[in-house]
């Protein structure tokens, strides 16, 4: 599932397949970390009626389109610039 993520964000970013793989780096897990996340929306569907709309695949793929479609605040936000409406903001 990963692998083929990955493939469809390479495709959609315009970059050679297993580019993006290339950077994930692996850490050494901490003492006490879970092995496995698991989300169990059952109740949620049983007590409230909802239901996710998207699939996991589809709502990644959703994420990343928006985040290609919204260039100007993706610089924004990494450049740090954001910073400066806090400081400006909270000091």
């Amino acid at each position: 599932l990963v692998k083929e993520l990955i493939k469809q964000m390479d495709a959609k970013l315009g970059r050679p397949e297993g580019y993006s793989e290339k950077l994930i780096t692996f850490v050494k897990d901490r003492p006490g970390h879970d092995k496995r996340y698991a989300i169990d929306a059952n109740k949620l569907n049983k007590d409230l009626g909802w239901k996710p709309s998207v699939t996991f695949e589809e709502g990644l793929g959703k994420t990343i389109d928006w985040y290609l479609e919204n260039k100007e605040w993706l610089e924004h936000v990494t450049s740090g610039d954001y910073q400066k409406y806090y400081e400006n903001q909270y000091h």
